[in-house]
């Protein structure tokens, strides 16, 4: 029986899937898996602590920032920092500033040591540095940018999987199944929150579309208790938020054998503290 012209709208929306990203730059009081702690002690040369020293920490990819300043133990923190690869920049008027090249990933992280050295404000010392993980868990993790993705040929198509098989050691796809570490069950994250799937390997492409991630963080191994025994790769996705669009929007159309298609609208953009990324 074909469908009648009540029912038409319904068939057409049905395709269409939406996502929409919000960020205020506030706070969390529950982090999720895709948000970490970033702190450390600022010191001199000779290991003193450096008090009212200013720190910002500012994203590479987005327009991302955050600035505190150290306390009389030369202590600073910043809560709830997503995943990803920071700039930060430590100074005072009596020192030369510091710059470290960060990657922060989910889970606990030792605290950063900076080290002020005196000279001119204007001088920087740049330096590449890890955020160490703590000793209690060691868990194999690639992270892979939406840059990544974009350099990547293929790798923008809505069922691809080439963001993984391209850039994490063990994981291909056969059988018409992506496997890592010679298994195929696998969990995806949205920012640290599980999907629910209740089938092995049903789903051969992503649960998200590659054009809307500003990171993927691949987990291989050594996880925990909730994670499950079974599991051989954890895939969380920290989604785009507009960060890194000033009222941009993209559009995205092709066309090819069999009907397949590979269309996408999105728009977005941001304030000092509030940020917006919508999808089609």
């Amino acid at each position: 029986m074909s469908p009648t012209p009540a029912h038409r709208p319904c068939a057409r929306l049905r395709r269409w899937v939406y996502v929409v990203t919000v960020t205020l730059l506030v706070p969390l009081a529950a982090q999720a898996a895709s948000f970490n702690e970033v702190r450390g002690v600022v010191h001199d040369a000779e290991h003193r602590p450096v008090s009212q020293a200013a720190v910002e920490l500012q994203a590479i990819g987005s327009h991302w920032s955050a600035s505190t300043r150290s306390d009389p133990r030369g202590e600073f923190a910043f809560a709830a920092v997503p995943v990803g690869d920071y700039q930060l920049n430590v100074g005072r008027s009596d020192f030369a500033t510091t710059r470290l090249h960060l990657t922060v990933v989910s889970g606990a992280a030792q605290p950063l040591h900076v080290q002020l050295s005196v000279g001119e404000p204007l001088e920087t010392v740049t330096v590449s540095a890890a955020l160490p993980p703590t000793a209690e868990k060691f868990t194999p993790t690639s992270l892979v940018d939406r840059q990544d993705i974009e350099l990547t040929p293929g790798a923008q198509r809505t069922n691809s999987l080439a963001m993984i098989t391209d850039f994490v050691p063990g994981a291909y796809f056969v059988h018409d199944q992506l496997h890592v570490r010679g298994g195929h069950q696998v969990s995806w994250e949205i920012d640290g929150v599980e999907v629910p799937n209740t089938n092995i390997a049903s789903n051969l492409g992503p649960q998200i579309d590659p054009k809307d991630i500003d990171y993927l963080e691949i987990e291989r191994g050594s996880y925990g208790a909730d994670e499950g025994d079974r599991t051989y790769g954890v895939f969380n996705v920290v989604p785009r938020t507009g960060f890194e669009r000033y009222n941009q929007a993209d559009l995205f159309v092709s066309a090819g054998n069999y009907a397949q298609t590979n269309d996408a609208l999105s728009v977005g953009s941001h304030s000092g503290n509030f940020a917006y990324y919508a999808s089609a």
